[in-house]
Order: structure tokens, then C-alpha cells, then sequence
């Protein structure tokens, strides 16, 4: 018998991005070449595009499973349920099926009583949710979850194994000859770089209706050596691959003080990972070695995340074979793994520092400037990374080798001073923007990053998230519909466009009907294509009346500064 052939799954997400560019005129030959599907298959999509057009449903689900018997609360809950699960992946918590399960209920409860028509309810089991067993295997089956499910830290911390792994660690490291210099440290965390906590908006900005702090998420992951002296450009992965502001100010991602990835989930996987070890972390090891005349041996500590590979060392062996790997045991990270020593929280005062300061100085420049107002127009994700860069660059090299206390004692050299300083300039930053701060809010607002989110703030992550994507699919539409045209094309259109228009008034039976539709079509598409030649012959006539004799060169370096203008004007 014939071999079955493997049936290609494509998602409800994908069924309708491909209806949608149907809808926007997109032929159906350029659909199977874009999604890389049979006619026959884009067809049967199009053919049911009312039922798919108005699922709603989580990332990645396929098909529509009991429409009727499943109610708007149960996808809505699933689409959250997706949001925190990937939040927790970033945070590199455990999610079992028991924890996801609870969560489940929580959001599905939540989300019932904040629903008039389904509160008032009496007696309708199609609102009932129990988060039972099989509700797990289907939720799994239709979202692919098999993947982010997590088994490692149960939340313990084994204080034994840390202090044997300590001793037996001492023990390797002078057995190999390793020295604080050539011993490293990664680790990631989340980072809520947006808004600071809804606490400490001001009071006035509290008293503007419908105000709610938005939140955005990014992941860092910083490394550094033992001796505290190297610092690692960090790896950072948001949602969006190429924000507006990246092309608005033509950013070459690569000159970045960060090294820039990204997914749907912002969160560090295995491929990011290995990316930023062979392209960032090693040659920057390598060539720190080299210029101290170090012996060229390298140890890296990981602890067990599931963005961290297990086969490191073998991908490292072709061209980075002096760089070693070892993994933390498990239920010892938060004991053991240094980065988690204080050196993030450190690094998130500084970062929140940087940024209540850049926030009263731009309100003393404009005297029109409010906070809410600053979110809103000046703040970006182009300027978080000029903080981030600041706040990681301002971390001290006592602090990062007092990290090392609880593997390496000996290695310490001077224990740092509490950072008060910089939380005391904080709440001082604070005052002066009218925002309610004391010491305890500090600290809520650097813990922030770790707590569980709530389903009102998974459902502003979920918006953020589709805005992104809706803005990356408006702006691959652009580049796919304005391809470049001649300005003589536009105008023979035109006078083709004009001719049509005279034969159908003359020859169409129905005169009002032609002349509807001929209006239609000059308020529309007719009209974009005068816009453009109308700009295009301005733009002619202004670059005749301000031209000059320039040498080529020189026109040519001109040319080039207003290029750049944009990157040194946020990178300096």
C-alpha cells in the first residue's frame, strides 16, 4: 500500500492572515506562493472564511473544536492562559499541569464575574469551566504546548546539594587551574520597561478617566566573569523584529549595544541562545583572554532553564573548544546561580534611576511635559535600550564579583556598599515628578518583574503582543504593495483610467450606475495614484529650486550625515 502523505497542519492564526490578504487583493496564485500551500487548499480556506474569520482562539490552535458547545469565556481564558504560560517561561518558572490547571480556573472565574451577561446567568452549563484532566490533553492538543510544559525547579531550594556542589565546584576550579577571570557567569531575566507600577503614577495623571499604566516585556540576558572586570553585551529578545522606531530612525540592529532577537513570546530559546554564545559571548571571552595574556580556558555556569542547550559544549568544539560548560543542580539557582545575587535587582535599580532621571529632565526642558505625556510620545524602545546600556555599564565590578560569595568565597575581594544611594535618588527623582514613593515601593517595584501577573495585565500583554503583529503585517503589506513605480506609469494609468471612464458613460445601459461606480473608483484607488504623481512633480519642483553646483563628492558625504543623523542622534 501507498505511504500516507504527512498532512501539513496550518493554524486558525494563518487560515485567516490568508483570508484577510484575500480580502485585501491578494490573487489566489500569489497566495499559494507566499504560504507555500495547494489552489485546492487555499480555496476550501476561503470557502469556510466566515467560520474562520470569526474564531477566536489562542496561538498556534488549528482547527475549531465544539463551536457550539464552547463559549467566548472558555477561548478568551485559553488565550490568557497562553499569555501567562509564556510569561512564566520567561521568568523560568515551572508550569505542570496541576499549576496550570489552578491558573485556568482563576482566569476563567475572573473573567466571569467581569462579564455582565455571563454573572447574571443562572443555570447555563455552557459557562461552567472545571479545568479537568481531559480539558488538559485537549487545551495541549490544540495549542502545541508539549514544548514550554516545564519540569525542572519545583519552587524548593536544596540547601545541602548547594553546599556540597560548592565545595566539589572549589575543588574542580583549582584541580583545572581556573582563575576569576576566566569564569563566567549568564542569566536572563524579564523586564517591564515601560511603566512603573500603577502605585506611583501621579496624582493627577490617576485622575484621568480610563487611564491604566501599560506594560511591555522584553528578556536580557546578562554574563559577566568572576573578577567582575568583563561584561558581556547582553542578549535581548522582544516580540517585534522590527519596531516602527527601528525604521523610522534606520537602525542597523548589529551596531546595537544589545544583541537583538526576537519571537512571538520574547523569551530566550535554545537557537536564540546558542546565536548569542557563538556570535557575541565567545569572541568576546576569546579576545578578553588574549589581550590580558590569559592562558585560553574559559568555564561557562548555566543553571538548567530550557533555553539553555545541553550539547553547549559540543556546538562550542568546532571553534571555541576552550570553553567549557557547567549546569547548576537543579533546586539550587536561587541559592547558587550568581547573576541572581543581587547583581539583576542591582541592575533594575539603576535601570528604573536612569530612567525617572531622563523623565524630570525632559519635564524641566518642556514646560508642557507630564509624565503620562512622556510614556506616550517620547518613550521607546530604542530609549530603553540607551538605558539599558547605561544601567548595565553603571553596574560595579565589586558587585559583580561579590556575586560569586556562595560558590567561590575566596574569590571575593571586597564585599560592595547597599545600594541606599541609588534607591534614596530614585525616591528623590520620584518626589520631584509628584509620584508616591518610599523605600518598600523601590523594592515592590524591582519585585515586580517576578510576581505573577494578573489576568487584567495578561489581557493588556495580549493587545500589546497583537498590536505588534498587526504592525509588522501592515508594514510587510506596505513593502509588498508599494513596490517601486515610474512616474510615466502612473500617468499612462491615468489617461487609460480616463478613457474607461468616457466609454462606460457613454456605452453603459445604466448611466447612474456607471457614474457611481466610476466615482467610487476616483475617490479610491484613482486618487491614491494622483496623490502620488501630484507629490512626487512638488517634490521635482522644489529639489530644481533649491539645487546647487555641489561636487559630487561632497553631495555624496552630505547624503551620507543625513543618513546617519538618525542613529547618532539616538545612540549618543
Amino acid at each position: 500500500m501507498a505511504s500516507k502523505k504527512n498532512r501539513k497542519v496550518i493554524s486558525i492564526e494563518t487560515k485567516q492572515e490568508i483570508i484577510r490578504r484575500s480580502e485585501s487583493g491578494v490573487k489566489q496564485c500569489d497566495l499559494v506562493k507566499q504560504f507555500g500551500l495547494s489552489k485546492t487548499t487555499i480555496n476550501t480556506i476561503l470557502s469556510k472564511k466566515d467560520a474562520i474569520k470569526s474564531a477566536r482562539v489562542a496561538k498556534g490552535v488549528s482547527k475549531i473544536f465544539h463551536v457550539k458547545r464552547r463559549s467566548s469565556l472558555h477561548d478568551e481564558m485559553e488565550r490568557l492562559l497562553m499569555v501567562w504560560i509564556n510569561d512564566r517561561q520567561v521568568r523560568v518558572d515551572s508550569s505542570t499541569q496541576e499549576v496550570i490547571c489552578q491558573k485556568a480556573k482563576l482566569i476563567y472565574d475572573m473573567l466571569k464575574k467581569n462579564t455582565p451577561e455571563t454573572s447574571s446567568s443562572s443555570g447555563n452549563e455552557e459557562e461552567e469551566f472545571k479545568a479537568s484532566r481531559g480539558w488538559f490533553f485537549r487545551f495541549k492538543k490544540r495549542c502545541g504546548i508539549h514544548s514550554v510544559i516545564m519540569y525542572g525547579e519545583d519552587g524548593s531550594n536544596d540547601k545541602e546539594e548547594a553546599e556540597k556542589f560548592s565545595v566539589d565546584f572549589q575543588q574542580f576550579l583549582k584541580n583545572e587551574g581556573y582563575c576569576p577571570q576566566q569564569v563566567f557567569n549568564a542569566n536572563e531575566t524579564g523586564l517591564f520597561w515601560k511603566m512603573p507600577n500603577r502605585t506611583f503614577i501621579t496624582k493627577e495623571e490617576k485622575t484621568l478617566p480610563g487611564h491604566k499604566p501599560m506594560k511591555d516585556r522584553l528578556t536580557l540576558l546578562f554574563a559577566a566573569n568572576a573578577s567582575g572586570d568583563l561584561k558581556i553585551k547582553p542578549l535581548l529578545v522582544y516580540h517585534s523584529e522590527n519596531p516602527r522606531i527601528f525604521k523610522k530612525n534606520c537602525i542597523v540592529k548589529s551596531n546595537l549595544p544589545v544583541h537583538w532577537k526576537s519571537n512571538q513570546q520574547a523569551w530566550v530559546t535554545q537557537v536564540v541562545f546558542k546565536e548569542w554564545i557563538l556570535e557575541t559571548f565567545a569572541p568576546a571571552v576569546k579576545k578578553y583572554l588574549l589581550d590580558k595574556e590569559l592562558p585560553l580556558k574559559a568555564l561557562l555556569i548555566l543553571d538548567n532553564a530550557p533555553g539553555h542547550p545541553k550539547d553547549l559544549e559540543e556546538i562550542l568544539e568546532e571553534s571555541y573548544p576552550f570553553i567549557k560548560v557547567q549546569y547548576l543542580p537543579e533546586n539550587t539557582t536561587a541559592i547558587l546561580q550568581p547573576m541572581d545575587q543581587q547583581v539583576i535587582a542591582n541592575f533594575k535599580k539603576l535601570y528604573t534611576r536612569a530612567l525617572f532621571r531622563m523623565v524630570f529632565e525632559e519635564c524641566q526642558l518642556y514646560g508642557d511635559m507630564t509624565v503620562r505625556k512622556f510614556w506616550k510620545e517620547k518613550f521607546d524602545v530604542l530609549v530603553a535600550i540607551r538605558l539599558i546600556q547605561k544601567a548595565w555599564g553603571e553596574v560595579k565590578q565589586k558587585t559583580l564579583n561579590s556575586a560569586w560569595k556562595r560558590l567561590v568565597p575566596e574569590w571575593i575581594q571586597e564585599e560592595p556598599a547597599e545600594d541606599t544611594e541609588v534607591v534614596q535618588e530614585i525616591i528623590s527623582t520620584a518626589r520631584e515628578l509628584e509620584l508616591e514613593m518610599e523605600v518598600e515601593d523601590v523594592e515592590e517595584l524591582i519585585e515586580e518583574h517576578q510576581e505573577e501577573l494578573t489576568t487584567e495585565e495578561l489581557q493588556a500583554l495580549m493587545a500589546q503582543e497583537h498590536e505588534a503583529q498587526r504592525e509588522a503585517s501592515s508594514d510587510e503589506e506596505e513593502e509588498q504593495f508599494n513596490q517601486p513605480i515610474s512616474t510615466a506609469a502612473i500617468k499612462d494609468f491615468l489617461v487609460k483610467w480616463g478613457e474607461v471612464q468616457e466609454f462606460t458613460s457613454v456605452h453603459y445601459p445604466n448611466t447612474a450606475e456607471a457614474n457611481r461606480i466610476n466615482d467610487l473608483y476616483n475617490d479610491t484607488l484613482a486618487r491614491h495614484f494622483r496623490k502620488v504623481l501630484k507629490k512626487r512633480e512638488k517634490q521635482t519642483t522644489l529639489d530644481k529650486f533649491f539645487k546647487k553646483p555641489v561636487a559630487k563628492k561632497q553631495r555624496m558625504e552630505q547624503e551620507e550625515l543625513i543618513l546617519q543623523a538618525p542613529l547618532v542622534l539616538y545612540m549618543n
